[in-house]
């Protein structure tokens, strides 16, 4: 059997081949959950974060940890656990894209080039999102904290990445 890693760490070409088509799948993801008007998603009935601003029909979330900073403002815990697993959610957004692109291009593989990349992609979403709001209508908010938790899952991914590089290398010592 054909190993998916050679003993550098780098995917062998069928490895490589799947990696690009896990990547792909990842952005159409990214599409639906991020890009689709927020009216195909169910809603609670009458709640709404604390702490959101309405520009328009442009709508943001600017504080950052608007959950903690906000806690005493929201009604119930039905609520608070929603927030908290969007919140959540949003660390492992972006987790797997990153994944996939450390395996397949080195130039990822720095602590400074993750956050940086994961920061960004996560700005674009976000962007985007507003120019979605701007000419649709599609009821989309730009947060902060996507920011702050999408970056955080881009540099998870890192951390995964080095776990599993280290693992790799230990196992191929012992052999």
């Amino acid at each position: 059997m054909k190993a998916i890693v050679n003993p550098s760490f780098e995917l062998s070409s069928t490895s490589r081949k799947w990696a690009y088509a896990f990547l792909i799948a990842q952005l159409l993801f990214l599409v639906l959950v991020c890009f689709l008007p927020q009216s195909v998603y169910p809603q609670l009935k009458g709640s709404e974060t604390p702490g959101i601003v309405h520009i328009g029909r442009l709508v943001f979330l600017p504080l950052p940890f608007n959950a903690l900073i906000q806690l005493g403002k929201i009604p119930n815990i039905s609520d608070l656990t929603v927030i908290l697993l969007q919140n959540i959610s949003n660390v492992f957004l972006i987790y797997p894209l990153v994944l996939a692109l450390l395996f397949l291009f080195k130039e990822w593989r720095s602590t400074k080039k993750v956050v940086w990349y994961g920061f960004l992609i996560s700005l674009t979403i976000e962007l985007t999102q507003l120019l979605l709001d701007f000419f649709f209508d599609f009821n989309r908010v730009f947060e902060t904290d996507d920011l702050i938790t999408n970056t955080l899952g881009a540099y998870l991914a890192y951390l995964t990445y080095q776990k599993l590089k280290a693992l790799h290398q230990r196992t191929i010592i012992k052999e």
